[in-house]
């Protein structure tokens, strides 16, 4: 039997204060820049990706997590960090393009 994905319950969208807070760490934003192109990732790939130490990116995608800009997709043990896109772009029109648009940033 194939169990189908499941979806953490995602936190409520915070204030744009909340957002800006949550994004205003360097090692956020960068994440959040990656997982702006949809593919899926575990929070080791994702580690590897922003060059940090996989301790330190469970931290950031925790505090992403709680601040309500992702959720985590669960598929058996594994667990991808995924953007809230659709939420954040109907509370917050445009600044997921801004932060698209944005320099890179290195973490």
């Amino acid at each position: 039997m194939t169990r189908k994905p499941r979806t953490s319950t995602p936190m409520p969208i915070p204030s744009l204060a909340k957002v800006f807070e949550a994004l205003s760490d360097e090692s956020r934003l960068a994440i959040v820049q990656l997982l702006l192109d949809g593919e899926s990732r575990t929070a080791g790939q994702i580690a590897e990706s922003v060059s940090l130490p996989a301790s330190t990116c469970s931290y950031h995608l925790s505090k992403l997590l709680n601040a309500g800009i992702t959720v985590c997709r669960v598929e058996g043990t594994h667990r991808f960090p995924v953007l809230r896109r659709a939420e954040l772009d109907d509370h917050f029109p445009g600044l997921l393009d801004l932060i698209r648009q944005g320099a890179p940033v290195r973490a």
